[in-house]
């Protein structure tokens, strides 16, 4: 029961992945450097072509046709204390590289505007040193996932505008290494697959009534992430167990869930814009994780059984956003921002690969214009996850023994640079 257990928490390690890096369990949040700079701000805000994803109603609102492309750095720095005492474990030093590109285009004056965006919100990489208490759960983890959204935005009137995009899921792939308990050894499991293609839709209202005020509300729907056919690679099992570790393939599927986006963007003055986001997530929609292994297109058995299921029970989340912008000069821009994350895990929940809690992060950013029609933003990110502790009794209460007690702290930093060009 135990192996079972241990391979049924390192499949869901596989799907989970670390991408909760920058958002709160296992979602980033990166939209652009622009909006990065300014706490993540952008929904009731029409300034750059990342409304696309923040909000594809305000894309017909802006005033240029344009390209920008961006790419971040998470550098997370993660310590884990067993909850019996013993030397503190840290991760293994590792860079993850998350991207967004976006353009639109559409008539100099007219009211419909067409674009595409291509970004990571699902990537990342986690590796724990040698030897750690929880290797029996996870070792080493990678998870790449890349979205491509057309979309499509119309002005109804000067002051509103409705949008919406087609998001798909075009290419995921994801990488599991970690420890297997023996009665007298220690083996070792890796898990490979890719996920198929999924899709979803983004769609966003803006509201300008005036100068000084807009609004904007978006929703981003569910995408069921699947994994089918994924390769399950065993070593060094001893030959006794062999016919308990019989399958080879496996498939899963996580819930990739609906986020309701509300913004506010203020702006006092020609030089400071103000920006104010609410975003729920629904993580309520992730219940668990199952798990069926096969072999030659037949149920296989892993430990004691041809499948595993494994609680999760997450529950709804808000994420509050402050930001704003100054433009000091013609050319140069300065930002700065600030967020309270609220984490879905429940107490008792905790894993791994996304030890979770409370997110209070902070951010700075400043853009220039080189020229006319072509600029260069920088962003700076700060996440402190607060510490967790998660003890053995609550494991137990909650039937969750397939994961680590222990105490869990994780401060991140991810720096950001961006270019864009419009015409």
């Amino acid at each position: 029961m135990m192996m079972a257990k241990t391979l049924l928490f390192a499949a869901g390690a596989v799907l989970l992945g670390t991408s909760g890096a920058t958002a709160g369990g296992f979602q980033v949040y990166l939209p652009s450097q622009q909006s990065i700079g300014m706490g993540g701000v952008g929904v009731g805000l029409s300034m750059e072509q990342a409304a696309q994803f923040l909000n594809p109603g305000a894309m017909a609102m802006l005033r240029q046709n344009g390209v920008q492309v961006g790419v971040s750095a998470t550098f997370a720095r993660l310590a884990f204390r067993p909850i019996s005492g013993g030397p503190q474990r840290e991760l293994e030093n590792t860079t993850v590289t998350p991207f967004n590109v976006y353009a639109s285009f559409g008539p100099k004056d007219g009211k419909f505007r067409a674009g595409v965006a291509v970004y990571t919100p699902y990537g990342s990489t986690l590796k724990y040193q040698p030897g750690w208490e929880g290797r029996f759960a996870l070792t080493e983890i990678t998870l790449r996932a890349v979205y491509v959204q057309p979309t499509v935005s119309y002005a109804i009137t000067d002051q509103l505008s409705v949008g919406a995009g087609l998001m798909i899921l075009a290419s995921g792939s994801v990488n599991l290494q970690r420890a297997v308990a023996l009665p007298s050894a220690e083996g070792s499991i890796e898990l490979d697959g890719k996920t198929k293609t999924g899709f979803g839709v983004n769609a966003g209202i803006f509201f300008k009534p005036s100068d000084k005020l807009s609004v904007g509300i978006s929703y981003r729907s569910k995408i069921d992430a699947k994994v089918e056919g994924g390769d399950v690679i065993l070593a060094d099992i001893t030959p006794a167990l062999q016919p308990n570790f019989a399958a080879d393939r496996f498939d899963a599927t996580l819930p990739l869930p609906a986020t309701v986006n509300i913004g506010i963007g203020v702006t006092p003055t020609e030089k400071l814009t103000i920006g104010l986001d609410a975003n729920l997530t629904q993580w309520s929609a992730y219940r668990s994780l199952r798990f069926d292994f096969t072999k030659d297109g037949q149920p296989a058995q892993v430990g004691r059984g041809t499948f595993s299921e494994s609680k999760r029970s997450y529950q709804d989340a808000l994420t509050f956003r402050l930001g704003g912008q100054y433009k000091a000069t013609d050319e140069l821009a300065l930002r700065l921002g600030a967020a309270y994350d609220f984490s879905p895990v429940k107490t008792g929940y905790v894993t791994p690969e996304t030890p979770d809690n409370d997110r209070v992060i902070a951010t700075a950013g400043v853009g220039y214009d080189i020229t006319e029609n072509f600029g260069v933003d920088a962003s700076f990110m700060f996440q402190a996850i607060l510490k967790r502790t998660q003890t053995e009794a609550q494991l137990l209460d909650n039937g969750t023994t397939d994961r680590v007690a222990g105490t869990y702290r994780t401060n991140i930093s991810i720096p950001g640079i961006g270019l864009r060009y419009n015409f």
